[in-house]
């Protein structure tokens, strides 16, 4: 009983903590321990905040760890490995809906850039995307075009066009990211927009840049000296 009421007063303590100074104070293992008070109960979730970062490296890497490896540590439970597994996908849907909240207007690298990064949070794989836009910069839609393994997404050049026609796009930006963590442009890259270039311009669509998004933070291939031609 005393046990008990130890650990409730801690989690008081942390909750009242985190509702007058919020998270930027807290150590990530704090941030862990809190989010695990709700689906463990009565237990004490800093020794298992402890074993999950000790097991996976950093508070991003749990949240991004598979479902099945979380479940293989002592005290997580299929609930709490899905609480876990919710986490980006929860961080995703609330960029989405603030930024979906009036028109957006993408109209800088900075704008696009930004953009952008919310909607990969979390993923793990190569994925990548079609910014569809107006005439005036105006957000029409965003799409995945192609999902592939860690090292390669193929790019269909038939699916980017019929999604910036399906979306009365004026002008298109592509994106995809790269997980091993280097946003530079491969050879693969630059050749994939060269062809999608000719594709989009041949029905009247302009591409305006292909952003590559790694460890939060992106590359502008339009605004590179070497590569901005390709864009004319």
């Amino acid at each position: 009983m005393a046990e008990r009421t130890a650990h409730e007063g801690h989690r008081d303590r942390l909750r009242e903590r985190f509702l007058k100074e919020g998270l930027d104070s807290f150590e990530k293992h704090n941030i862990l321990e809190l989010l695990l008070f709700y689906s463990i109960a009565r237990r004490d979730t800093n020794e298992t905040a402890h074993r999950l970062i000790g097991a996976f490296g950093s508070l991003s890497a749990v949240l991004d760890a598979p479902y099945e490896e979380l479940v293989k540590i002592k005290g997580i439970s299929e609930n709490t490995a899905c609480l876990l597994k919710m986490i980006p996908g929860l961080s995703r849907a609330y960029q989405d809906d603030k930024y979906n909240s009036g028109e957006l207007i993408v109209n800088s690298t900075e704008a696009a850039g930004d953009y952008l990064l919310h909607k990969y949070i979390g993923i793990n794989h190569e994925v990548t995307s079609l910014l569809s836009m107006d005439g005036k910069g105006a957000v029409r839609n965003w799409s995945v075009v192609s999902e592939g393994s860690v090292n390669a997404a193929e790019v269909s050049t038939r699916k980017v066009v019929e999604i910036a026609l399906r979306h009365n796009a004026t002008s298109v930006i592509i994106a995809h990211n790269h997980p091993s963590g280097i946003a530079l442009p491969s050879r693969q890259d630059i050749a994939t927009t060269e062809k999608l270039v000719k594709a989009l311009d041949a029905v009247g669509i302009f591409l305006v840049d292909h952003i590559i998004l790694a460890d939060g933070d992106y590359v502008s291939m339009a605004d590179s000296e070497s590569l901005k031609d390709i864009f004319g």
